[in-house]
């Protein structure tokens, strides 16, 4: 069972790049006092750039630093990110940094297409460059519409492996484009040529429609996956079919078991996060599992936080 700690943070609106949102928050611990968290923030065009917030690692309500500018923005004019960079993971590679990134481009009949992007610090993560200006995944065979949210794992130096969302179809409901998008699975050598074999991890059932960014973590011998997941239908408004937390478990990575009741956590009857719990990263800190979150409108309302309530 987690213990939800409450709401940190969201934008005031006192920057230009960041007027609303603290999206996919993402933990990263910078040292035993000082805890980084990034997350996606949007400008007035609703267009996505990545900046962060420094936490006291021993108090998360006492925020340290919010950072003032981006890490990371749009691309260039036709490229798959020209719209928004969203970050995802972050990895730490020797003396760098890598983010995987979601890079957002509009369509004119689905409203936008996604693709994952990668992006290097060499800064201790104040700035990324991206590493290169295309894709390392987009739309493919198995992926029939776009690719987004990765979450990866370096098991060794040789063997990567990401889980992701992808997007296989678009249907017009109540005259809006509406995404259908599961988890799949892919594997590299060095987290830049990845292998996908079209394995759904979680899929579709008769009420999920989608699934939010999964989040992968091994305890033990056991793989564990967090997400969000919704129906397609009113799932903006009406909290019967908005974004709540669900959870997975796999012995290999590959091969997963939907145990939902056993999430451990819910919405809460009011505030911040009662309509919608979404975009969750789990990780250890000071030998427990902490859970960054969304709440109501996919971030808008900011980001908080939970914690296991059994030790690592």
């Amino acid at each position: 069972m987690w213990t939800k700690k409450g709401l940190i943070y969201k934008p005031d609106g006192s920057m230009a790049f960041s007027q609303t949102h603290a999206q996919v928050p993402f933990g990263f611990p910078l040292d035993e006092n000082r805890l980084r968290v990034y997350f996606s923030t949007r400008d007035k065009d609703i267009q996505s750039a990545t900046s962060f917030v420094e936490l006291d690692a021993n108090d998360f309500n006492n925020i340290l630093y919010v950072h003032d500018k981006p890490c990371i923005t749009k691309g260039a004019v036709g490229m798959f990110d020209e719209s928004g960079a969203m970050p995802s993971w972050f990895l730490r590679v020797g003396d760098e940094i890598w983010l995987y990134y979601t890079g957002w481009n509009r369509s004119e009949t689905a409203s936008y297409r996604l693709g994952i992007g990668l992006a290097v610090s060499r800064d201790n993560g104040l700035t990324f460059e991206r590493m290169f200006d295309g894709p390392l995944l987009d739309r493919y065979i198995f992926d029939q519409v776009w690719v987004a949210q990765p979450c990866v794992i370096r098991e060794r130096d040789d063997y990567w492996r990401m889980w992701y969302l992808s997007c296989t179809k678009i249907e017009v409901i109540n005259g809006h484009p509406e995404p259908f998008y599961d988890v799949k699975y892919a594997e590299s050598t060095d987290g830049i040529h990845w292998t996908r074999t079209g394995n759904v991890c979680v899929g579709y059932d008769e009420f999920t429609d989608a699934i939010g960014r999964p989040t992968v973590f091994k305890d033990g011998d056991l793989y564990k996956m967090y997400f969000s997941y919704r129906n397609a239908t009113n799932y903006r408004t009406d909290v019967k079919r908005s974004y709540r937390i669900g959870y997975a478990e796999s012995t290999d990575g590959i091969n997963w078991t939907r145990k939902d009741e056993l999430a451990g956590i819910a919405r809460s009857e009011d505030g911040w996060d009662s309509l919608m719990m979404d975009y969750c990263h789990i990780f250890n800190h000071n030998g427990q599992w902490t859970m960054f979150y969304n709440g109501n409108g996919f971030g808008a309302s900011g980001f908080g936080y939970a914690v296991m309530d059994q030790s690592v």
